[in-house]
C-alpha cells in the first residue's frame, strides 16, 4: 500500500499535507470481507437458533415454545448493538480506530467461540440459558463496536454518478455470509444423525466463525490503520461525534434513515431464519435440502445486490428503495399462500424473497446518510444501521413465528407489509422536507 511521505507529498495552499486519493476498489474489498465475517457469525447463531437451540437449551418446552425462547435470545444482540456503538465510539476517541476494531472483533470471535463450548441445559440447567444470553449480548455489543466507517469513506470517495454501484459492494457481505453459514449447516445435517448434530455437530460452525474472524481482523486492520486511509478519514471528518450532540442536531435523520431501510430489514430474517423454524416445526422436508434451496436463494440475492447498483445509478437510490418497497408490499400479498403451498410454494417463497432482498438490501444502507453532513456522518450512519436492525430485523423471527403459529400465515404478509409502509413513509418525509439523499 503506497503512502505519500516526505517532500513528494503535495500540500494545500495553507501548508497542510494533502492526503493521496485512496482506491475505492480496495475500500470495497475491506468492506466485503468485514461484513461477510460479521454476517457469518450472526447467521451461524440464527440458523442454530432455529435448528439446534430449542432442543439443546430449552428441552423442557415443546418445539414451538422452545424456538420462540431461542428467538427471544436471538433478538438480544440487536438490542445491545447501539450500546456497543456508543461504547466503542468512546474507545476510538481515546485509543484510535485500530484498537477499537481489534477489541470489537476479538470480543465478537470470543463470544461466538464461547457458544461452541457452552454446555446445554441437560448439564447446567438454567445457567446455560443465562450464559447463552450473555454471550449473545456480547455479540451485539461487539458488532456495534466493529463499525469502521469504510462504507462512508467509500460513499464519499467515489463519483456521485457511481455511488449506487459502490454502495452495493459492501452489502454483498450479507448473502456471502449466509451462503457460507448455510452451507456448513447443510453439510453437517446431511452427514450426521440428528442425535450427533444436536450433541456436538451444531458447535462446529461456531469454531469456524472464530477462525474467519481472525482472518477478517487482519484484512480490515491492513486498511483502517494505513496512513492514507487514516488521513482521508480525518480529512473527510469521519470521526466520532458526541451522541448527545448527534441526537440533538440530527436525531430526526437517524429515525428517517432507519425507517427508510425498514422494508429490506423486515424481509431480511423472514427469508433466512423464519422459514427454517417453520419448516422444522410444520413440514417433513429435509432440513439439509431446504438449506440447499436457501443457498441458491443466497446466490440469487447476490445477483440482486449487484443489479441494484446498476439500477440505483440510473434512477437514484431513494427511488430504487421506494420501488422495491412497493414490490415487497406486493410480495406480502401472496407470501402466505406460497409458504402454505407445500415444498414447491416454499421454494418459490425463498427464491422470490431472496431476489427482492438482494435488490432492496443492496441500497438500504446509507441511502439518506447525506442528511448528516460530514461532521455527523460517521456516528450517524452507525446508529442509523443499529436502529434499522433493531426495528426491522431483531424480532422478525420471533414475531412472525409466534403470530403465524397462533393466527395463521396471513400475519407473515402483514409483517412484510408494515416494513414496506415504513420505508415509503420515511422516503416521503425525506422528500417532502427536501432533505438530501
Amino acid at each position: 500500500m503506497n503512502t505519500a511521505t516526505g517532500p513528494t507529498a503535495s500540500t494545500h495552499d495553507h501548508g497542510t499535507k494533502a492526503h493521496p486519493d485512496v482506491a475505492p476498489g480496495e475500500i470495497a474489498v475491506g468492506v466485503v470481507i468485514g461484513r461477510a465475517s460479521e454476517y457469518f457469525d450472526f447467521f451461524v447463531y440464527g440458523i442454530a437458533s432455529a435448528l439446534a437451540f430449542p432442543a439443546v437449551f430449552f428441552p423442557f418446552a415443546d418445539g414451538l415454545r422452545g424456538t420462540l425462547y431461542a428467538f427471544a435470545i436471538f433478538a438480544l444482540a440487536f438490542v445491545a448493538r447501539p450500546l456497543g456503538t456508543i461504547l466503542f465510539m468512546s474507545l476510538q476517541t481515546h485509543w484510535g480506530r485500530g484498537m477499537k476494531l481489534t477489541v470489537a472483533l476479538f470480543m465478537l470471535g470470543t463470544a461466538t467461540a464461547g457458544m461452541a463450548f457452552l454446555p446445554g441445559y441437560a448439564t447446567l440447567g438454567g445457567a446455560s440459558i443465562v450464559l447463552l444470553a450473555l454471550l449473545r449480548i456480547l455479540q451485539g455489543i461487539a458488532l456495534g463496536g466493529s463499525w469502521d466507517g469504510l462504507p462512508s469513506l467509500l460513499a464519499l470517495n467515489t463519483p456521485k454518478e457511481r455511488r449506487g454501484w459502490y454502495a452495493m459492494l459492501g452489502q454483498l457481505g450479507a448473502p456471502v455470509g449466509f451462503i457460507v453459514a448455510a452451507s456448513v449447516f447443510a453439510f453437517l445435517l446431511a452427514s450426521l444423525t440428528e442425535r450427533d448434530f444436536l450433541e456436538w455437530g451444531w458447535r462446529y460452525p461456531f469454531y469456524v466463525a472464530f477462525a474467519i474472524n481472525v482472518v477478517a481482523l487482519f484484512a480490515r486492520l491492513r486498511i483502517v490503520v494505513a496512513e492514507e486511509y487514516q488521513g482521508k478519514m480525518h480529512e473527510l471528518d469521519l470521526e466520532p461525534t458526541p451522541i448527545r450532540e448527534l441526537v440533538a442536531e440530527k436525531g430526526q435523520h437517524v429515525v428517517i434513515g432507519a425507517f427508510a431501510a425498514l422494508a429490506s430489514y423486515a424481509l431480511f430474517h423472514i427469508v433466512t431464519i423464519f422459514p427454517l423454524s417453520w419448516i422444522r416445526l410444520y413440514s417433513d422436508q429435509s432440513m439439509s435440502g431446504f438449506l440447499s434451496i436457501q443457498i441458491v436463494g443466497g446466490l440469487v440475492a447476490i445477483g440482486g445486490v449487484i443489479a441494484s447498483g446498476v439500477v440505483a445509478d440510473r434512477v437514484g437510490r431513494a427511488r430504487t428503495l421506494g420501488g422495491l418497497a412497493i414490490a415487497i408490499a406486493m410480495f406480502s400479498g401472496f407470501a402466505p399462500t406460497l409458504m402454505g403451498g407445500g415444498s414447491a410454494g416454499q421454494a418459490a417463497f425463498v427464491l422470490i424473497g431472496f431476489l427482492l432482498l438482494g435488490l432492496s438490501y443492496g441500497q438500504a444502507a446509507g441511502a439518506v446518510t447525506a442528511n448528516f453532513g460530514k461532521r455527523y456522518r460517521y456516528t450517524g450512519a452507525a446508529l442509523t444501521a443499529d436502529l434499522a436492525w433493531l426495528i426491522g430485523a431483531a424480532f422478525a423471527p420471533l414475531v412472525a413465528l409466534g403470530l403465524c403459529a397462533s393466527f395463521g400465515l396471513e400475519w407473515l404478509g402483514a409483517y412484510l407489509l408494515s416494513g414496506a409502509v415504513g420505508t415509503l413513509a420515511a422516503l416521503a418525509i425525506n422528500r417532502a422536507r427536501k432533505y438530501k439523499s
